[in-house]
């Protein structure tokens, strides 16, 4: 960090541990993200009247070059709990905006598609034809949301594909 850390306390008072327990954890946000400018820290008990007794909040501001970062936590009765809380959840916000400078996207796979060629209802199976012509067994109980009864022939779905006794099946079947 450029700027010293800056810690406050709102209607209580810090002792030296817990000040001791913010720095050691404001240093390890380095490490997640290397180019932090500012960091401050407001721990506070905002409910005085509360029956289980006090309750923190931790709110973590933190300034990068280009980008402001706030995080909140609920309460919690542990204050070591709130603030480790509140520095793992701006340590993942840190990662996430790290990876989305780098370019880091995740790519999910696209389910293939196929439609219904044969369908056996009285009996609870049928087969799929894949754009590449492929022809490809399911049962009933691969069909997601219990639409078995919904197909026909014709019916495009997307599917799972994996090797089965008797060559490919399909996994999963989800009407598209």
């Amino acid at each position: 960090m450029k700027v010293p850390l800056q810690i406050t306390a709102r209607n209580f008072e810090l002792t030296e541990a817990i000040e001791d327990t913010i720095r050691e954890k404001a240093e390890k946000l380095d490490l997640c993200y290397d180019k932090i400018m500012r960091c401050s820290v407001l721990v506070e008990a905002p409910h005085r009247h509360h029956h289980k007794g006090l309750l923190y909040n931790v709110r973590i501001d933190i300034t990068m070059p280009g980008k402001e970062l706030a995080v909140t936590r609920e309460t919690h009765e542990d204050l070591y709990v709130a603030i480790g809380n509140a520095f793992r959840a701006a340590c993942r916000q840190l990662e996430k905006y790290t990876e989305r400078l780098r370019g880091d996207v995740k790519h999910h796979e696209e389910k293939p598609l196929a439609f219904v060629s044969a369908l056996f209802q009285e009996k609870g199976y049928g087969f799929l034809t894949t754009s590449d012509g492929r022809e490809i067994y399911f049962h009933r109980n691969s069909v997601i949301e219990d639409k078995f009864k919904d197909l026909n022939i014709g019916t495009k779905v997307c599917f799972v594909e994996e090797s089965g006794e008797k060559g490919p099946q399909a996994s999963t079947v989800k009407l598209s």
